[in-house]
């Protein structure tokens, strides 16, 4: 019942241009549960909640698989040159590309999190959405708590947040509510204020990851029911009178 009430009340962000998604493409994938997209291999890290992470293409052909030090690998981001993952239980480690661990696992402050996604933001700090309870946190490199936002008092509340992406050209994050929630997809501003909220039932069921590719203005998006991953045409919530942006720095590889 929570999650029908949450559909029905979702709405577009009203003032200036909107958020808008165009659905472009999907190809199957078993138990996708984070994404990033990484241009240098113009493909997608996707961690699906075992010991690997595997680099697929854009449609879906794999490219490598890597392991850290953890029992699991729930949530995977891109950081620099190299990839962050964590495991869900508050435990986080830097790997290479290739697999190799840089550092050795490290810990939240709050000693434990059950993180569901991560981005880097432009200062380096690490902002990640959490389940039960429910949280939007950004810590610094090393794990201390900056900030964070219960994601209940957000309006409306986003009760399950899974998968978080960061659009760099406009700071805005891009966080998906799985079906125990309102299946839908959630715009927010770089200080985690609702800018605009978009239902993804018709896409698919039990959103778990989100990537943004801002070089095409395109979003990735992995749907749990269905084993399923969505691509996108993408246009973010800009103030009244802005024209839209520009597509990103991207590879070379269509």
């Amino acid at each position: 019942m929570r999650a029908l009430f949450g559909l029905l009340g979702l709405v577009f962000a009203l003032p200036g241009n909107a958020m808008n998604l165009e659905l472009i493409d999907k190809f199957d994938l078993n138990y996708p549960s984070s994404l990033d997209y990484d241009p240098a291999f113009c493909g997608l890290w996707i961690a699906n909640e075992g010991p690997e992470a595997v680099l697929v293409t854009l449609d879906g052909l794999e490219l490598r698989r890597v392991s850290s030090d953890m029992t699991r690998i729930k949530a995977i981001s891109i950081e620099g040159d190299s990839l962050i993952v964590a495991d869900g239980r508050g435990s986080f480690q830097r790997i290479s590309k290739d697999g190799v661990a840089l550092a050795s696992p490290f810990r939240v402050s709050s000693s434990w999190a059950d993180t569901e996604g991560i981005a880097i933001d432009d200062d380096g700090l690490i902002i990640t959405v959490e389940d039960d309870p429910e949280y939007l946190t950004w810590l610094t490199p090393d794990g201390e708590i900056v900030k964070r936002i219960d994601t209940m008092t957000l309006d409306p509340p986003l009760s399950e947040a899974q998968g978080i992406a960061r659009d760099p050209r406009t700071g805005h994050l891009l966080i998906v509510d799985d079906r125990e929630g309102t299946n839908s997809l959630y715009e927010l501003d770089a200080e985690g204020r609702v800018l605009a909220t978009a239902p993804l039932i018709e896409y698919g069921l039990d959103p778990e990851g989100i990537a943004i590719r801002p070089g095409s203005n395109q979003l990735f998006i992995a749907f749990d029911s269905g084993a399923s991953i969505a691509s996108f045409n993408y246009e973010p919530t800009l103030p009244a009178g802005s024209k839209p942006l520009p597509p990103g720095a991207d590879c070379m590889m269509m």
